[in-house]
């Protein structure tokens, strides 16, 4: 509850102080998910750095099909239904499989945490790139016309909808101060979760990447998930979208990929590649009904959380 309330406090804070510095409206959607990825990325570094590379893989993997399910399947049943832009989810989607790819090559051993890092960043950054320029800067980066009013309709689509959703205040030097005193509550209470988890886990003889995929991944998103369904019962299809590919390219890039280039990635295991192959495939799954219904309906939320209801009972059935 600590986690949960301080993130929720932190995200505002952060959002007026990007808004004081002059960030576009997609910028400070992915700033906003970074900030809320705090829990799951540093209960996923506490236990790399730990030497639990199974909880550490599992919280933040595991988060990422729980946010799948939360972020868009569950806001779609509840919404009934998120309507999104072709255009949006392509330029979402692009990045979101790329990260997702990457992912499951390091965790099956294909290639190495940073040669994974390195394929991760080379294009989430012209992403992040795109997304801080203005429209005729654009031009500027060499691309074909084509390309360049493809990527800026695409940009105008997503911040339509991400200023009302967020639109914060310009911030003041209250608001950094109550930031970072947040970051080291959040730091603090999810270093906490990851060892009392880790604990009751041995004691109680449950498998690490049951701890990690399954219960720290959904204790850790929460922050996440209220997000997503309070922009999505409010007809923010694209900010629903973007907060929920974003957050779980950042997750992946900040709190195993980084790391594990660090301090290293024990070896593959069954469950971990499970988990992996799960996250890709669910990526491809709601990505894919979203492109063709221009949206999810409620009937593609309930399939999403019946995908991931199934993981569950699978990643238990092997652990």
């Amino acid at each position: 509850m600590l986690s949960l309330g301080t993130s929720w406090l932190l995200v505002s804070r952060l959002e007026r102080v990007g808004a004081r510095l002059g960030l576009s409206e997609a910028l400070l959607g992915v700033l906003a998910a970074l900030v809320a990825d705090m829990p799951e990325v540093t209960a996923a570094v506490t236990a790399l750095v730990g030497h639990q590379s199974r909880i550490g893989a599992g919280v933040v993997i595991g988060s990422n099909v729980f946010n799948l399910a939360a972020l868009l399947g569950l806001a779609a049943i509840i919404a009934g239904r998120i309507a999104l832009h072709r255009r949006v989810v392509v330029m979402e989607g692009v990045v979101a499989l790329w990260v997702a790819a990457a992912t499951l090559a390091v965790v099956v051993g294909l290639l190495s945490p940073a040669v994974g890092l390195a394929a991760a960043l080379a294009l989430l950054l012209p992403y992040l790139v795109a997304l801080g320029v203005r429209h005729e800067r654009l031009r500027q980066l060499g691309l074909p016309a084509a390309w360049v009013n493809w990527l800026a309709n695409a940009i105008t689509e997503e911040e339509i909808e991400l200023e009302a959703a967020i639109h914060p205040r310009r911030g003041r030097a209250r608001d950094a101060v109550v930031a970072a005193v947040a970051v080291l509550v959040v730091v603090g209470a999810s270093v906490a979760m990851e060892q009392a988890a880790s604990k009751l886990g041995t004691r109680h003889a449950i498998p690490e990447i049951v701890v990690g995929g399954l219960i720290l991944a959904g204790v850790t998103s929460l922050p996440n998930a209220v997000a997503a369904v309070y922009l999505a019962t409010r007809g923010r299809g694209a900010a629903t979208l973007s907060t929920a590919m974003n957050s779980n390219a950042l997750n992946v890039i900040a709190g195993l990929l980084l790391p594990a280039t660090i301090v290293g990635l024990s070896a593959s295991s069954g469950p971990a590649t499970l988990v992996a192959a799960w996250y890709v495939a669910l990526t491809v799954l709601t990505l894919g009904a979203a492109y063709l219904g221009r949206g999810l309906s409620r009937a593609h939320g309930v399939l999403i959380v019946c995908a991931y209801v199934a993981f569950g009972g699978v990643l238990l059935a092997t652990s």
